[in-house]
């Protein structure tokens, strides 16, 4: 079942998107109790420490003018203005402090209404019950007071000293009701902040918690998504690299079932299909020119119809292979055979040659665009027909190991031609087999230069228009003017001798003497030249064909074109 990218991605975003909920959701609760803690301590605890905080300041500041009402009492000349300022701020404090005392327990009434803020509601009322006592003890105390100057201004010493001790006792009370609602007070209030802190230090291990939480899902999710897609996306460059660098028995193996999944199998098929395509070229190759195959199927080369182009055709011929072949087995004569073409492909191809066919014994081959440059494909065609000839030599050293023979060895020679002119070149055959090859008279006249050898006891004839594109790249004597089987128009041909600078130079000179006085019907200085060639075959023909126009003048050609007769 395949799940797409977007699944998965959609996924893990929503698996974040949970996380963060739950995130906000908890860190939600965990503000909402500090906050509620604190504002129960801003708005009651602490404002309730500090009311009560005064209301001991001013009864303590009571005491405090008690104590020097007291002591003015004891001079002999009391100040009476300092009595009764004593008494006033006595008074005074007194009323600041009940003041408080009901604002606190107002405040306490609302703490214990408020329904925002969650409260210690066992400790407010307890405060709500002790400030009360607090006022009664203060009043107590005040009114203890009162009667202890209305004593002293009497002068009953007895009754002033028992006024004055339950002054004392009262003054203790107020001070135990006082510190039982500050003891109250301290521990709620210890609480709350206890609470509070305990609240932030939850919160702040569960923020931890999920951030460490969130990397390691992070680093989680990370994995997947690199095991996921990264990896199938490096396993798909890894296998293009390898295909651009020609290999192509690379698979990439999909572990997905997503989009990544479907383009490997789509990658693993295209790479299939340029094995397939490979393997066509190799075993086509061997009978069509891989270059031809590959044009093909790249559709560089016209499937169909021909074209028009001016190319350089080679043809070899093997010097009396007929008789040959009836001497050997027939195993023999395809080994014969094999090893020979063998030899003779490599220097074709090496010379970027398109090797067009094996006709028996013979070998065609061409070359010209697209296969080679426009004004370089007859100097190829000579160097590959120069190469064929040196490698005749070690042709026939391998004939022994070859045949299995010692003795009777055939005597192996080789005949080629070369013709360069316009030719159609393309796909030639019938609807069920075509061949991708050349036709027209330049073929014709290469085949017929071929046979021409056995004229003039040559090995390799090329065509005028040949010896033209490739003289500065060759050396080649021209042999004679012709006019071949199946044309009507002389050509001239040359005898091709080797690359430039490897030619016999007093032979081409001698020769193209003798062929100059020949042309001219100057017998006598022709024949001198020719002899000065020796052995030269075809020198040796011109001068029997001289001493055959003493004899018979009339036979001689008037353009001086000799006529082949012979294919």
């Amino acid at each position: 079942m395949r799940r797409p990218i977007s699944l998965k991605v959609y996924s893990i975003t929503l698996s974040l998107l949970v996380l963060m909920v739950v995130v906000t959701a908890l860190s939600t609760r965990n503000l909402s109790v500090l906050n509620n803690e604190i504002a129960a301590l801003s708005r009651y605890y602490i404002p309730l420490d500090q009311q009560i905080g005064s209301v001991e300041t001013l009864v303590r500041q009571q005491i405090v003018h008690v104590e020097r009402i007291l002591l003015l009492l004891r001079l002999r000349q009391q100040d009476k203005a300092a009595i009764e300022e004593e008494k006033k701020l006595f008074d005074q404090r007194g009323v600041n402090a009940d003041q408080i005392i009901d604002s606190s327990v107002k405040l306490v009434n609302e703490a214990l209404a408020a329904k925002e803020v969650s409260v210690d509601r066992v400790a407010l009322a307890v405060l709500k019950e002790q400030l009360p006592d607090i006022q009664t003890a203060r009043q107590n105390f005040h009114a203890s007071f009162r009667q202890f100057l209305t004593e002293a201004e009497q002068g009953n010493p007895r009754s002033l000293a028992l006024v004055r001790e339950a002054l004392m006792k009262e003054r203790d009370a107020i001070n135990r009701e006082l510190e039982k609602v500050i003891v109250t007070l301290e521990k709620t209030t210890q609480q709350a902040a206890d609470h509070a802190q305990a609240e932030e230090l939850k919160a702040l291990r569960l923020n931890w918690t999920i951030t460490i939480t969130a990397g390691v899902l992070g680093l989680l999710l990370a994995a997947i998504i690199t095991r996921n897609l990264v990896e199938p996306v490096q396993r798909l460059l890894s296998g293009t690299k390898a295909v651009e660098q020609g290999d192509l028995s690379v698979r990439v193996h999909a572990n997905s079932a997503d989009e990544i999944a479907a383009l490997t199998d789509s990658f693993n098929h295209m790479v299939a299909g340029l094995r397939e395509k490979e393997r066509i070229k190799d075993t086509f190759g061997k009978y069509v020119d891989p270059r031809i195959v590959t044009g093909l199927l790249e559709n560089r080369l016209a499937a169909s119809g021909g074209e028009k182009k001016i190319m350089t055709v080679f043809f070899s011929d093997l010097v009396g292979f007929t008789s040959m072949g009836e001497q050997l087995t027939p195993d023999g004569v395809v080994k014969f055979l094999n090893q020979y073409f063998t030899l003779m492909a490599e220097p074709i191809r090496e010379h970027q040659g398109i090797l067009d066919k094996f006709i028996g014994d013979a070998v065609m081959a061409y070359w010209g665009p697209p296969f080679t440059g426009e004004t370089e494909h007859a100097a190829l065609a000579c160097y590959s027909a120069l190469d064929q000839m040196a490698r005749l030599a070690r042709f026939r050293a391998m004939l022994p190991d070859l045949l299995g023979l010692r003795k009777g060895l055939p005597e192996v020679g080789i005949r080629m031609g070369i013709a360069t002119g316009d030719v159609t070149v393309g796909n030639i055959g019938s609807e069920s087999a075509k061949g991708f090859t050349v036709i027209g008279d330049t073929v014709n006249l290469a085949s017929r230069l071929e046979g021409a050898n056995k004229e003039y006891g040559t090995g390799i004839l090329i065509s005028e228009q040949t010896w033209q594109l490739a003289k500065d790249a060759i050396d080649a004597r021209e042999i004679d003017g012709v006019r071949v089987v199946g044309k009507t128009e002389p050509v001239r041909i040359y005898e091709l001798l080797g690359r430039r600078g490897e030619g016999n130079r007093e032979l081409q000179v001698s020769y193209a003497a003798g062929l100059l006085a020949y042309r001219n019907g100057d017998w006598e200085s022709a024949e001198a030249a020719f002899t000065q060639c020796g052995a030269d075959g075809p020198a040796r023909v011109m001068l029997k064909r001289i001493a055959y126009f003493r004899q018979h003048p009339e036979t001689r050609a008037a353009d001086g074109v000799w006529d082949l007769t012979k294919k």
